[in-house]
């Protein structure tokens, strides 16, 4: 069983990539990972590490030939609307691309792996697509807005279901992918789409398992321990975190979006969970900053234009501020030790 992995992401988010491929491919040694290059910069910085597993794809290569994508990039949807649009489209240039693929799976750029996913595919069996639910615990019902489903990880496989679903979303997302809730028609950038999923076509799994997707928003609702090997989320293998808005403040300092979620942050997860990650991350930083161009600052990650007036940033920084005093008053910091 063939299958192929796909992600995308600019040159601030470089790190954070890199290190969630080089943890899958540490469990999955024969994975293939196509990354959509959202810059030149990220283009230009495969092309030095020569990073194993990893096939770059620059946007004009994506783009050539697909009069529909171009014409959605040029009908005045935002840059970061423009490549929520290009999910569904980057899973189905790798599946015409690799035509002996039985399965694509995009992921996220801030996913880290623990444990082989191969207990996901065993899950899935014979479905056409995987889903995962953000399984928001009670009282974040009002989450949903966003979606039953997170974007995260999704699995398309080559089969006439799969095919059909697939072209569904893309068609969808290429039509309307805005970074807004409408509640009128049930949608939200790319990933509320995938609400519809399980009812207009057949084939389609969601998973189960509470050791995949684990997350700031769902981790409320679960008990996370460790066994000796790793971390066990309610008696299950972590397989993969999802390190949703993981903010850095200075060198070594991490604050968590647990508390955007009513979460906390307790000791199995702090040293089990983000340790972890963040070693490997800053591992991965010191290696690619000196590679990436100084002058290269305006890309989709930034908090806020770079037009911002005097005011709008003073603004910023005491939101920023703020946030972090409550953090560390909280618990919800991570602090990594030289």
């Amino acid at each position: 069983m063939r299958r192929e992995y796909c992600t995308y992401f600019d040159h601030r988010y470089a790190a954070r990539g890199i290190a969630m491929i080089r943890s899958l491919r540490r469990h999955e040694p024969g994975a293939r990972v196509w990354v959509l290059c959202l810059d030149e910069e990220v283009y230009g910085l495969f092309e030095v590490l020569k990073e194993p597993g990893v096939r770059s794809v620059r946007l004009a290569e994506f783009e050539r030939g697909d009069d529909s994508l171009i014409a959605a990039r040029n009908d005045g949807r935002t840059m970061i609307e423009y490549y929520f649009t290009c999910t569904a489209s980057l899973i189905l240039f790798v599946m015409r691309t690799v035509p002996d693929a039985e399965w694509v799976t995009y992921l996220d750029g801030d996913l880290w792996f623990f444990a082989s996913p191969q207990c996901v595919y065993d899950e899935i069996g014979d479905a056409s697509v995987a889903i995962i639910p953000h399984r928001y615990p009670p009282g974040l019902e009002a989450e949903h807005k966003y979606g039953i489903y997170n974007v995260g990880w999704i699995s398309f496989r080559r089969t006439p279901d799969g095919k059909k679903c697939l072209q569904w979303w893309r068609e969808r997302c290429l039509e309307w992918c805005l970074d807004i809730v409408d509640e009128d028609n049930d949608r939200f950038a790319d990933q509320r789409y995938l609400n519809r999923f399980p009812k207009l076509f057949t084939g389609v799994h969601v998973l189960k398992n509470p050791g995949v997707n684990l997350a700031p928003w769902n981790i409320a609702g679960y008990r996370v321990a460790h066994d000796g090997e790793g971390a066990i989320v309610d008696g299950h293998r972590l397989i993969f975190f999802h390190f949703h808005l993981l903010k850095r403040v200075g060198s070594r300092l991490f604050i968590t979006s647990h508390g955007d979620y009513g979460a906390g942050v307790d000791r199995v997860t702090r040293e089990h969970v983000y340790r972890p990650y963040l070693r490997e991350l800053l591992k991965v930083e010191r290696q690619v900053a000196p590679l990436i161009p100084k002058h290269s600052s305006q890309t989709i990650r930034q908090s806020m234009p770079r037009n911002s007036s005097k005011l709008t940033k003073v603004r910023q920084l005491r939101v920023e501020f703020a946030r972090l005093a409550s953090a560390l008053l909280r618990g919800l910091t991570v602090w990594m030790p030289r």
